[in-house]
This record gives structure tokens, C-alpha cells and sequence, in this order.
């Protein structure tokens, strides 16, 4: 046998089926790269598994007996299995077939859900297999003094069960692709591909496994730099309108501007005005800290492809995002955004706002903007990718919130340019370097770390909710604040009634883990389920505050039809609501700078870059904030996310944090899963030099092999990747 798309059934058996249905597991490929999770001895090793966790793990027989059930006909037996350090009880309630393996003394691996007995942790008719047994498995298994290979448990097949698969399919394995080419494999001291799954699945030391490890995170950054840098190179072939500021738009913006831009903002507008004028379409990504104004370095690069003769078109997440963009621009613009109108500047453009719950009127009236060229600058939900929307000359196409899409999502825009337009993708969540270098690694980064002038700063304080004096402290500190002539803020997770939780929401699991994430090992995120604040029910709770007597409220959330959000936002913005109790709608693009109060209820339900994002909601004015983090939670991890958060105002050390310690799928954002789903050995974090590297080797494969037409094995992984982000996308569409 000497391919991986070799499917399973009929080589290893019943676990074939099993396997599909639990893990997807279809090829020989599939069950390779299932790698084990873990590696134990067979020396004793029982650990300190918590109830619910799934077991595996190595234990002694220290007593074993049987004896008659009272309730029903039969014998059961009952064992203390034992590490030398930590015991555990053994239950069948059948002892038949039992007693002649489970003898005193003898060495076994066990495998079963741990559940609990008259406060005593304990197996009932777990799985185990003899140390003898493994050895049997053969040369590929287990060998004296060497390591068993512990798996994610797969229903009805034991972690053994696995690994004899995997020998089955190693076996009668020839030889495999190798994506690496050799002069890279012999430069970085390689295993090759087969040696390497050999080493991961079937080690004798931890070095093998460690050098497999290597290898596999190598191939895995190798193959993906190398799709971005095919990326970029197609990127630079293409050949678009250059666009050039002909017009006084931009000009006249500028001279209007009530501030002065930053040095960044200056630096990196220059930079996006040289990419316009050039006749390569631009591929920039502009991220930075929340509040150092991405959003006016955007609008001038729009102001600038208006005044070239085309349009720009931004599109945003979410409609309530969509509507705080083009107001702000409305704002900003004043009269040079009311081209046509009375009133309007002599150099003025229209802006023209495109979602999903527009009525068939006011949509179509859009569409006929859009479709003539007269609307210069348009902002839009996903409504803007329906085939129904077209441009007459689509010049820039600038995405905010990029993690929030994918890449199909961007180029789809982008195709109904007549030429191909230049892009700026926009985050407000600064991106670890690593991350920028292999999700968006086919762009360029530019990044603003300078504050505008303006900015005050924001105090964290993190609050216990079982406290009931501080959490009486919360609301006192709001009702101070109102009485000083501010606003505030009051995020909660769920909107209330029979409604989930808000869409876009980036809420954290909580409870005990399941299957996948460990085998006798827990996520230390978690503490007994809890009921989370709402916004209905927070509305309820302020009205009988007695420090919030006379203090104006209202709601905001995602569910809201756009003219109740609209009437919300218009009448807070204006001062006529004192407390805002919302979802985290309110993240980004929201500017109210007489806000000076955040407060986030269970705020360890929430991811550390929204907990930044919610805060960099206050302070835009002349007055201090302060953001109060109120959390029921006392699990570590949880705690460790809060008090980075009020330990440091410094968006990129916090995102290093978040991706740390949350799955890097998680962190990169459901658009991104056909990169998630392909980093099975690649930790973004951990593997940064590693990176590096294969960056650096794959400029120098490409640039003598452009087109992979002399690496067909490396031709064939990338375009294997290539689908499956694809596939990821359709399945989101």
C-alpha cells in the first residue's frame, strides 16, 4: 500500500465505522494524522482524574474481591487499582470473566468515564488490556521500556483498540507522500513523513515522539506559508486601475479635520494612498489598539477612491456595526457626504447604507445608488456580497472586523470590481505575530499602537459577584458617575426570556469536559454551571437599586428590530439614556465620548480580546474611565483573564495571553476554520521560530519553483488546503 487516500474499511476491521462516525476518521491518511494525545509508561501511572473525566491510564491490582448482589442474582467484583501514589475503586457487577484477569499484583492499562460512590472516585466496567497484550500487538506497539500511545476516546474503541489500527495500516505501508522537499527535509534534519508518523504513533522514547512532533509542525507551517506565498505572488501578478486622488474630496476632509491625526495614522495613510496609485491591487492589513483610529486612516483611503473616480464600499459584521459605521462617516463627512442634497459641499459625496432589513423601497432606491456610481461610499452587511448588488466602478473594498470572515467572504466582494480592486482589511483585535503570519500572511500588516490625542485612561477593577458590598459599590460607582453629568455601560452575555445568547458573542464553555477535549485530563476554565446575567433581567434589577433612583435606562441587543437599535443609539449618543444595558453589540464601533462606566456582568464568560474591546468602549472623551469586571467565577484560568486585563491596557500582550490560554480555533474566529481545522500539530504561540523558518524556506522554494511544477507532493498539500478552506466556507454560507 502506498497511498493515504486509501480508505480504511476492510483493513482494520469494526473499528473502521467507529472511527468515521466518532472522529471523521474515512482514509489512511485521516487515522495518521490522529495523533495520540498523550504517551503513557508501563511503569504504574493512575494520575488525579476529576469525575466525569475520560481515563487512561496505567494501574496495579492492590485487592480484588467478589461477592453476592442483594438486589439481584449474580456476583460482582470489587477492586482498588493503585499508581503507588493515588487509589481508585474498580466496579463490575458481573464478575464473570473478571476475577482471572484482575489478580493481585498484576499490572494493567485501564479505560473508562470516572464516576463517583459514596465519595469515592471510581471505575464501573471500565475497559483494560494487559501489559502482555500490548506487547503482543508487535514490533509497532509497545517494546520493554517503552511508551503506549494514548488517544482521544473514540465510543466502542479502546486506545489500544486504536493504536493496533494504526499498526495494521503502518504495516502494510510502503512509503507516503512527503510534502517537504528533500534539500528543505536535509537542511532543517527532518525525519521524513513515514519515519516521523512511525516515531509519533509507535515511539520507544520520548525523543522519537518529540522529533515527530517537529517534524509534523514543520510540514504543517511549511505547507501553509507556502499558500499564502502562491497567494502573494498571484496577488502581485494581478494588474488593476491604478487610483490616484485626482479630486479635492480628500483635500478638503483633511483641511477640515478638528484634530491632528497621529504620527501612525499619517505614516501608515501615506502608505495606503502609495498602494492605491500603484496598478498592483493593495492587500493590507490594518489592525491596531482599540481607539487609535483605524476608522479615519480608512475613510481617507475611501475619500481617496472617490476622488479618483471609483467607489469604496465597506462591509461589516453585523447591521448594528454597519449603522455606527455609516454614522460616524455621515458625521465626520458633514456636508461632503451629501452630494445632490440641498445643502451639500461642492466637492461632496453620497454614502449610502446596504443591510439585510432595509425595506423593498429604501433597497431598492440603494441598489440604483450603487449600481450608477452616484453612491461614492458604501457601507453594508454581507448584504453587499448578493449577486443582485453591483458597482459601477468599485475601486476599494475596505473589511472591518476581518476575523469575522473568510477568505471566499473578502474575494467575493471583491470580484464585482470591473478591475480588480484594492483591498484593506481592518481588525480592532490586535493579532499576535504569529497569527498574522498564518492566517493573514498573503497581506500586508500595517499597525497603529499610538493613542489620539484625547484618550484617557481606563482603570480595571476586577469584582467578586458574591461580594454583595462590592457589587453594591458597582452601582453606586454608576450612579456617581450620571450624577456627574456621564454615561455608562452595563454588558451582560444573554439577552433574556426564551433568547440564546447574542449572536457574535465570544462566551466561553463552561462545565466538566467531554471527549474531546481529554482523556484524564480537565480545562481549568470551568466551575459548576451557573445561571448569566441577561439584559432583560438586569433592566429589572437596576430599576430597584436605590443608588440608580432617577437614572435613565434602556436596552440594546442584537434582536431588536434596526429602527428600535437605531432610536436606542441615537437617543444615548445624545445624552438621553444614562445607562445602557446591553449585549456585546455595543464592541465595537460604538463612540460615545461622554461614556465613562463599563461594567461586565460574568465577565468570565467572555474571551479576553471582547473584555478588551467592550472596554475600549469609554475613555473617548475627556473623562477617566473605569471598567468593572463583575465575575461569580473563581476558577484559575478565569481569574488569570481578568486580572491580565486589569493588570495592562496593552492590546497585543493581551492577545498573546488570549491565545495562550484559550484553542487557537477560538482566537482566530469560525471564519478562520479552514485553518483551524488543518493545525493539528501547529501551536501559533509555541512555534513562532518554526514558522519563521518555514517562511524562509518556502521563499526560497518559490522563487526558483514558482508554480511547484518541479514539487508535485508540495503542489498536491497545497491545494489540499486550498479545499478544505473552500469547503470550510460553503459550509458557513
Amino acid at each position: 500500500m502506498t497511498t493515504e487516500d486509501t480508505r480504511l474499511k476492510g483493513l482494520v476491521g469494526s473499528a473502521a465505522s467507529k472511527l468515521e462516525k466518532h472522529r471523521g476518521i474515512v482514509t489512511v491518511g485521516d487515522l495518521l494524522d490522529f495523533a495520540p494525545r498523550r504517551y503513557r509508561t508501563t511503569v504504574a501511572d493512575l494520575g488525579v482524574p476529576a469525575v466525569g473525566d475520560y481515563l487512561v491510564a496505567v494501574a496495579t491490582v492492590e485487592s480484588a474481591t467478589t461477592r453476592t448482589m442483594k438486589s439481584r442474582r449474580g456476583k460482582m467484583l470489587e477492586a482498588v487499582i493503585t499508581d503507588g501514589r493515588s487509589r481508585m475503586d474498580v466496579t463490575f457487577f458481573s464478575a464473570y470473566g473478571h476475577e482471572k484477569e484482575l489478580q493481585v499484583g498484576r499490572t494493567l492499562l485501564f479505560a473508562g468515564r470516572v464516576g463517583e460512590y459514596r465519595g469515592r472516585r471510581q471505575l464501573a466496567h471500565p475497559a483494560y488490556s494487559s501489559i502482555e497484550a500490548l506487547h503482543a500487538l508487535g514490533d509497532l506497539a509497545v517494546d520493554e521500556g517503552g511508551l503506549i500511545p494514548i488517544y482521544r476516546h473514540v465510543p466502542g474503541v479502546q486506545s489500544w483498540g486504536v493504536s493496533a489500527a494504526v499498526r495494521v495500516v503502518l504495516q502494510h505501508l510502503d512509503e507516503v507522500v512527503d510534502a517537504v522537499p528533500d534539500e528543505v527535509r536535509e537542511r532543517r534534519d527532518l525525519l521524513g513523513r513515514l519515519e516521523a508518523l512511525t516515531a509519533l504513533h509507535a515511539p520507544h522514547t520520548l525523543d522519537d515522539v518529540e522529533r515527530a512532533r517537529h517534524r509534523l509542525r514543520f510540514e504543517e507551517a511549511f505547507v501553509l506559508q507556502c499558500l499564502l506565498g502562491m497567494r502573494r505572488a498571484e496577488r502581485a501578478a494581478e494588474v488593476t486601475r491604478a487610483r490616484r486622488p485626482d479630486g479635492q474630496l480628500l483635500a478638503t476632509f483633511d483641511e477640515r479635520l478638528p484634530f491632528e491625526l497621529t504620527a501612525g495614522q499619517r505614516e501608515v495613510g501615506e502608505t495606503v494612498l502609495a498602494d492605491l496609485a500603484a496598478d498592483t491591487p493593495m492587500h493590507r492589513l490594518l489592525q491596531g489598539e482599540v481607539g487609535s483610529g483605524k476608522t479615519v486612516v480608512a475613510l481617507r483611503a475611501m475619500l481617496a477612491a472617490v476622488d479618483s473616480g471609483g467607489q469604496a464600499a465597506l462591509l461589516a459584521p453585523t447591521e448594528v456595526l454597519a449603522v455606527q459605521h455609516e454614522r460616524t462617516i455621515r458625521g465626520m463627512l458633514g456636508d461632503l457626504a451629501e452630494e445632490g442634497m440641498l445643502g451639500g459641499a461642492e466637492d461632496a459625496t453620497r454614502v449610502q447604507l446596504l443591510t439585510g432589513s432595509m425595506s423593498t423601497q429604501a433597497r431598492r432606491e440603494a441598489l440604483i445608488h450603487i449600481a450608477t456610481g452616484a453612491a461614492g461610499i458604501v457601507v453594508g452587511t454581507h448584504a453587499l456580497l448578493e449577486d443582485v448588488v453591483t458597482f459601477d466602478d468599485l475601486a476599494l473594498v475596505v473589511v472591518d472586523e476581518q476575523h469575522r470572515f473568510g477568505v471566499e467572504q473578502r474575494d467575493a466582494l471583491r470580484a464585482k470590481g470591473e478591475h480588480p480592486p484594492h483591498l484593506l482589511v481592518m481588525t480592532a483585535t490586535p493579532i499576535p505575530r504569529t497569527v498574522a503570519m498564518t492566517v493573514f500572511g498573503d497581506m500586508a500588516t500595517s499597525t497603529l499602537r499610538e493613542l489620539p490625542r484625547g484618550r484617557q485612561p481606563v482603570t480595571t477593577h476586577v469584582v467578586p459577584a458574591g461580594n454583595p458590598r462590592w457589587v453594591q459599590r458597582v452601582w453606586e460607582r454608576i450612579a456617581e458617575e450620571v450624577a456627574a453629568g456621564r454615561q455608562a455601560f452595563v454588558v451582560c452575555p444573554r439577552i433574556g426570556g426564551d433568547d440564546d445568547v447574542e449572536e457574535g458573542v465570544d462566551l466561553l464553555s463552561e462545565g466538566p469536559v467531554g471527549d474531546d477535549e481529554a482523556d484524564g485530563e480537565r480545562v481549568p476554565d470551568d466551575d459548576a454551571p451557573r445561571p448569566l446575567a441577561d439584559v432583560s433581567g438586569t433592566l429589572e434589577l437596576l430599576a430597584h437599586v436605590p443608588a440608580l433612583a432617577g437614572v435613565s435606562t434602556a436596552a440594546l441587543h442584537g434582536r431588536m428590530r434596526p429602527e428600535e437599535k437605531d432610536a436606542v443609539m441615537s437617543a444615548y449618543a445624545a445624552g438621553e439614556i444614562d445607562v445602557l444595558v446591553a449585549t456585546t453589540v455595543i464592541e465595537v464601533g460604538v463612540d460615545v465620548p461622554n461614556a465613562s462606566t463599563m461594567v461586565v456582568l460574568d465577565a468570565d464568560r467572555f474571551g479576553i480580546s471582547q473584555l478588551h474591546q467592550l472596554r475600549g468602549r469609554i475613555g473617548r472623551g475627556g473623562h477617566p474611565g473605569v471598567c468593572l469586571l463583575v465575575t461569580g467565577s473563581d476558577a484559575e484560568s478565569a481569574q488569570e483573564r481578568l486580572q491580565a486585563l486589569a493588570s495592562t491596557s496593552d492590546g497585543f500582550e493581551l492577545a498573546r495571553v488570549d491565545l495562550a490560554q484559550r484553542r487557537e480555533g477560538d482566537v482566530l474566529g469560525t471564519a478562520q476554520s479552514g485553518v483551524r481545522s488543518q493545525l493539528r500539530h501547529l501551536s501559533l504561540l509555541r512555534d513562532e521560530d518554526l514558522i519563521e523558518a518555514a517562511r524562509e524556506d518556502v521563499e526560497v522554494v518559490l522563487a526558483a519553483d514558482p508554480d511547484l511544477s518541479a514539487h508535485p507532493e508540495l503542489a498536491a498539500a497545497v491545494a489540499r488546503w486550498a479545499d478544505e478552506e473552500r469547503t470550510a466556507y460553503l459550509e458557513k454560507s
